[in-house]
């Protein structure tokens, strides 16, 4: 009995009442505006998305060309892997972008016809911020820059190397001065 009453429920069609302030055309204005909302919504959103995917695109790619030419001036790594290196798909590769997207950790896949391996490299951008910025290729100077190198031996054994690319900058002369002038407050008390 009670599976009756709760079908008859169901089954009933929604009838307006007399007595409701709202009429059923006020209501149909008020949903299709909150569709519109909704939409407009969901229409920004994926927007701003696909805006940052096509941002971390081209910083991927700016950065990751400097690198791969790096790489291909280097003698180890011609060595290792052989001549032509070739930087492998977007899609294999992690980027981590952070402070405001002017500093970068990415690691990306490259090949050669002796072996392969995973170039890992730190970054910081130079320049200002600005909407023109936006649309022109970033200039980015390489901190550090290693290759994971994986070279197929003869027995079926692989040999895995690492190579430094970071270019190694020789200290200056003023950088190692002792300051003499400077003393502790601890010194000052005696």
């Amino acid at each position: 009995m009670l599976a009756k009453r709760l079908l008859s429920i169901f089954k009933r069609s929604p009838t307006p009442n007399a007595s409701s302030s709202v009429r059923p055309s006020e209501e149909g204005v008020k949903k299709s505006w909150g569709r519109k909302a909704v939409s407009f919504v969901l229409v920004t959103v994926t927007g701003g998305v696909a805006l940052s995917a096509l941002d971390d695109l081209a910083i991927y790619h700016s950065c990751s060309s400097k690198a791969i030419e790096k790489a291909k001036n280097n003698r180890a790594i011609i060595d290792a892997i052989g001549e032509p290196i070739v930087k492998g798909p977007w899609y294999n590769a992690s980027l981590a972008v952070a402070h405001k997207r002017h500093s970068l950790s990415c690691t990306f896949p490259v090949s050669g016809p002796q072996g392969t391996g995973i170039v890992q490299l730190k970054a910081v951008r130079n320049g200002e911020d600005s909407w023109i910025s936006f649309l022109r290729p970033r200039d980015w100077d390489i901190l550090i820059m290693d290759a994971l190198l994986h070279v197929p031996e003869n027995e079926g054994k692989q040999q895995t190397m690492r190579i430094n690319l970071t270019e190694k900058f020789a200290p200056a002369a003023a950088a190692c001065v002792a300051c003499t002038d400077c003393q502790s407050p601890e010194a000052e008390k005696r």
